[in-house]
């Protein structure tokens, strides 16, 4: 089996400490890159954010494996270096400018979407830049700064209860399918049905990953599965490169993904804190036939994870991110010291600093010993 220890130099040796000469090539292959940028285009610059979706980095876990007993590397692909600081920039962008090319979304139209706060904030940033409108729905267990962040793009945003069944006229699902009625020429994402989203990361994503990685030289591959876009699209992509690598999905408990894997039942979702992971509905954005392995883990795991991770290694994630690693971790426990495991971390933590990273939300809500 291929893996990142095989020959040529491991991942983990070549993250570690560069010589002079290692960091004096890649910055002249930096600058070549740019300059090759610039001769293809003829410009220097960017034509607008969004063109700047991807190329998000890989970094090393360098104590927090070793403290849970991880001999494996463990890598991060940070999506929050995407311009609205989410993994929803690519598929967002992607499903609306298929929109446009379809004919789908009119020029000056409106642009509806149920949201979690972070696709919402790539639709709004889209819109905001071509001259959309943006109405989106939310629930209302969202964090402030993501309604405000919506808000700040200009965007009309529904606040919806989050303790209904999908199918009440009281959820965001519904409220932004009425809303999608009574607006003439209006368009809908759909990014809980539209098949685009998982076509968006084994298009931008995958490739991404298996580029990075010299060749999908990685073990494993880790992330949660929200509408379950990103982990069945990039773990297509990667599996048809390299059938060995194995895939990990995330979910957490009250969500409904985690029984259907483990018994092919579907059961009754219920609330629960972590945001833009799980769900209570199956998806059909989900393929489950790329998944070799599912866990499920709970509010506080996810959230003291995320807590950790900002204190011991430097890195603000949200909640979901901490949800993967806590799997990610649990996991790398079975593996070897030279197999490399990758975990999507799919948004920035300032989405969240009013709750998981107040000590006094953490305690109202039983968190913090």
């Amino acid at each position: 089996m291929t893996n990142a220890a095989s020959a040529g130099g491991c991942l983990r040796c070549r993250l570690g400490k560069k010589s002079a000469r290692d960091q004096t090539t890649e910055e002249d292959d930096a600058v070549s890159m740019m300059k090759s940028d610039i001769r293809k285009t003829g410009k220097f610059y960017h034509d607008q954010l969004s063109d700047t979706i991807g190329d998000t980095p890989l970094v090393r876990l360098r104590n927090i494996p070793r403290e849970h007993g991880v001999e494996a590397t463990i890598l991060l692909k940070l999506e929050y270096f995407n311009p609205t600081g989410s993994v929803k920039d690519r598929m967002a962008v992607y499903v609306l400018k298929e929109a446009i090319r379809k004919g789908e979304l009119k020029p000056g139209g409106t642009i509806i979407e149920a949201t979690s706060g972070n696709t919402g904030a790539a639709v709004a940033m889209f819109a905001a830049a071509n001259g959309y409108k943006a109405v989106l729905t939310i629930p209302d267990k969202m964090s402030a700064e993501k309604v405000d962040t919506l808000r700040a793009y200009g965007a009309e945003v529904h606040i919806c209860p989050t303790a209904v069944p999908p199918d009440s006229p009281e959820s965001y699902y519904e409220t932004a399918r009425r809303i999608l009625e009574s607006t003439p020429g209006a368009y809908m994402l759909g990014q809980y049905h539209n098949l685009d989203n998982i076509k968006a990361h084994y298009m931008t994503t995958g490739p991404e990953l298996y580029e990075q990685t010299e060749g999908g030289r990685f073990d494993v591959f880790v992330a949660g599965i929200g509408t379950g876009g990103t982990m069945s699209g990039t773990a297509k992509y990667l599996k048809e490169k390299r059938p060995e690598i194995e895939v990990v999905a995330v979910d957490v408990e009250g969500s409904v993904y985690y029984q259907y894997f483990k018994e092919k039942t579907v059961g009754e979702g219920r609330p629960y804190l972590v945001e833009g992971i799980g769900d209570d509905m199956l998806c059909p954005t989900v393929d489950f036939s790329v998944i070799d392995a599912m866990y499920q883990v709970n509010d506080e795991q996810s959230f003291r994870m995320a807590r950790d991770l900002a204190r011991k290694e430097g890195i603000l994630a949200g909640g979901s991110g901490g949800s993967a690693l806590h799997a990610a971790l649990e996991h790398g426990r079975k593996l070897t010291a030279d197999k490399t495991v990758i975990v999507i971390v799919p948004d920035n933590g300032t989405k969240y600093i009013s709750k998981m990273y107040s000590d006094a939300w953490m305690a109202e809500k039983g968190f913090l010993k």
